[in-house]
């Protein structure tokens, strides 16, 4: 028995990937399985592994956009609500799923999740430093008001104690930032709440002092740039057990995320596809891709074949940069011009294809519909020809 198990295992090595043989070998290992369910497991697992193939002619990428665009319709236009989060909006839904088809430079609300390294993302008090550190604070955020007096050139700042604290900045933080303004003498008037007076340097008319204002909010304490707020979610298991707090921010700014003291730089992101092309490269660019669809199908209750949002991700990304599904970006680049016709601007297609002269090979699919042309899919791929003899 022991050898006709050893047989089914070197027969699965010959049709399996490397990878999936190594792993059914080690579980075949590690299990309380006896010889005859063990010869089971690895023909069930060969059997599954060929049912899934695709079949030589198989239209993969109607099959694909079948998929995605069926249960598309069944999606609502909507955004997701952050709890505890004023005006923290993430698109979800059909908007977001055209933002990445159709490879937006920016998509409308870019967001962020931060995870940190082990020790730090199991520290709540860690985790909000870290929060307050990255998160762009300007001197607006943290005041109550701000008085102008035209009559003596003064300016009063009025602080905010309690955003103070939440944001964890002191006076200490910000007058040092006022002076580097060089617009004038800085007096602390009043403790509570926390009162800064500006003696403007020179005469000054209204409008002048309305710009003055506007440099004083815009003063930025710190933080990173693009980080407009932040939340700390906690990450719970099945049981309600804290696995690590998470950093959601709104707003993003990848590449100096990655260098905060504390984030984990292997499992951050963002939900920008431009900026991971840019910062990581076009691979994880195409990972992103597949991870936000799969999202987006799944917060809605769909259920779709990852393979199909592999192949859109593949033809985003396979020309080393992201491209838009549509005129603009993969069919606007068919070198079929029956096929771009079809799509979209019609007359402007045929009549620029007959001023370059370009020839119609009818290889895919839509033109040889609008030509009425059998398919090259499926058993159109076969040609019968008869032997004169």
């Amino acid at each position: 028995m022991a050898k006709s198990l050893k047989s089914a295992l070197t027969a699965a090595s010959e049709i399996l990937p490397p990878k999936i043989y190594e792993e059914l070998v080690e579980k075949l290992e590690s299990s309380d399985l006896n010889v005859k369910q063990k010869r089971a497991v690895v023909e069930e697992a060969v059997r599954e592994y060929l049912s899934s193939q695709v079949h030589p002619g198989e239209a993969v990428g109607i099959v694909g956009a079948q998929s995605i665009g069926e249960p598309g319709t069944q999606m609502t236009l909507r955004t997701f609500h952050y709890a505890g989060m004023l005006e923290f909006d993430v698109t979800l839904g059909l908007p977001r799923l055209i933002e990445i088809v159709d490879a937006r430079k920016k998509p409308s609300t870019p967001t962020m999740k931060i995870y940190l390294v082990d020790k730090i993302g199991k520290d709540l008090e860690k985790a909000r430093e870290i929060a307050r550190r990255i998160e762009y604070t300007t001197i607006e955020k943290v005041i109550s008001e701000i008085q102008k007096d035209i009559v003596n050139y003064t300016i009063t700042i009025v602080f905010d104690k309690e955003m103070m604290d939440d944001k964890g900045v002191t006076l200490d933080d910000v007058i040092p930032l006022l002076k580097k303004l060089k617009i004038g003498d800085i007096e602390i008037t009043d403790d509570n709440p926390p009162t800064l007076t500006i003696y403007l340097n020179e005469d000054v008319d209204i409008r002048t002092l309305s710009r003055v204002e506007d440099k004083i909010k815009q003063t930025k304490i710190k933080g990173i740039k693009g980080i407009t707020k932040v939340a700390i979610e906690a990450e719970k298991d099945r049981d309600g057990n804290l696995i690590e707090y998470i950093i959601v921010t709104e707003g993003s700014n990848l590449a100096e995320i990655l260098d905060v003291k504390g984030v984990d730089y292997t499992r951050t992101h963002t939900n920008d596809i431009t900026e991971t092309a840019e910062v990581l490269g076009i691979e994880a660019a195409r990972n992103l891709i597949i991870r936000e669809m799969q999202d987006v199908l799944e917060k809605q209750g769909l259920d779709v074949d990852i393979r199909h949002l592999m192949l859109v991700a593949d033809l985003m990304t396979w020309s080393g940069r992201v491209k838009a599904i549509g005129r603009t970006g993969i069919v606007g680049e068919k070198s079929s011009p029956l096929a771009r016709a079809a799509f979209e601007e019609t007359q402007k297609h045929l009549y620029k294809a007959a001023a370059m002269g370009e020839i119609e090979d009818f290889k895919g699919i839509t033109e040889s519909i609008v030509a009425g042309k059998v398919i090259k899919v499926g058993t159109g791929m076969i040609i019968l020809t008869q032997e004169v003899r």
